[in-house]
């Protein structure tokens, strides 16, 4: 399981041209899902999300954790691209979708997330914060 979690100002998913979800301050997550990733990974990431210390204290050190701030998460197989050969990336890492949603779902329950439309076109739009932009994948 693959995560880009971009701590922003502000963040919104947006379907057809309509918004369908945003937050405020907090993370945006983008969510690939693997073959052989099952809840465990989901768990482990989830909880890596929350606690991770990027938001600053009151010294502006990047010190504290997400507390009360808002998530949004967007699934993005997109994160499991091979471009190690060719030009054109190959996805075969990432997961069908009938095992990919499940788990998209699981995570942003666990996070009391905000979501994009798994599977759908969306347009993401972000103000960025910092800017921190961190790439976290699952042990296993």
């Amino acid at each position: 399981m693959r995560a880009l979690v971009q701590r922003v100002s502000r963040a919104s998913v947006s379907v057809d041209g309509s918004v369908v979800s945003s937050i405020g301050p907090g993370l945006l997550v983008l969510l690939g899902v693997g073959h052989d990733d099952g809840e465990r990974e989901v768990d482990w990431l989830a909880d890596k999300v929350r606690t991770l210390r990027v938001f600053p204290d009151v010294d502006g050190r990047m010190n504290e954790p997400l507390g009360d701030r808002e998530v949004l998460c967007v699934s993005q197989f997109t994160l499991y691209g091979d471009t190690r050969r060719g030009n054109r990336p190959s996805y075969v890492g990432a997961a069908p979708p009938e095992h990919a949603e499940p788990l998209y779902e699981r995570f942003c329950e666990r996070l009391g997330a905000k979501r994009g439309v798994f599977g759908a076109m969306m347009a993401v739009e972000l103000v960025n914060d910092g800017p921190v932009t961190l790439m976290i994948e699952s042990p296993g």
